[in-house]
């Protein structure tokens, strides 16, 4: 096997639960080829460098294994390697993430009937 299509490549690397999700973020221009736009019948092989955009962040690898079976994610972990850069602005964009949540703490308890209500008519509501 030398060759295999992109959204099983991407199941089986676990960057999506589902290659239903895989096929679909190829559709919305999420992943990159070699700097190009991927669709999902895209053959990848080993070496080819892939930008990947999905809920965990933005990713830059380089894979350097195929698999058509979707395994334990050691093995997963496997068929790509990911780039420093790549590793350093996800690590970046999870602290700024960490840091904003100082500013927008969490409400302490349910609202009541009348936050609600204040929360409705604030938003325009009847």
């Amino acid at each position: 096997m030398d060759s295999i299509r992109i959204d099983k490549w991407l199941w089986a690397a676990r960057f999506f639960k589902t290659r239903a999700l895989a096929s679909k973020a190829c559709d919305l221009g999420r992943i990159r080829s070699n700097a190009i736009d991927a669709k999902p019948a895209r053959e990848v092989r080993v070496g080819d460098r892939l930008e990947v955009k999905n809920e965990g962040g933005e990713f830059q690898v380089e894979i350097l294994g195929l698999s058509q079976m979707r395994g334990p994610a050691a093995v997963a972990q496997a068929l790509y390697r990911e780039t420093e850069a790549s590793k350093a602005a996800r690590q970046k964009a999870a602290e700024e993430r960490k840091a904003m949540q100082q500013f927008a703490p969490l409400p302490e308890h349910r609202p009541s009937k009348r936050d609600r209500r204040r929360i409705i008519q604030f938003r325009g509501g009847a």
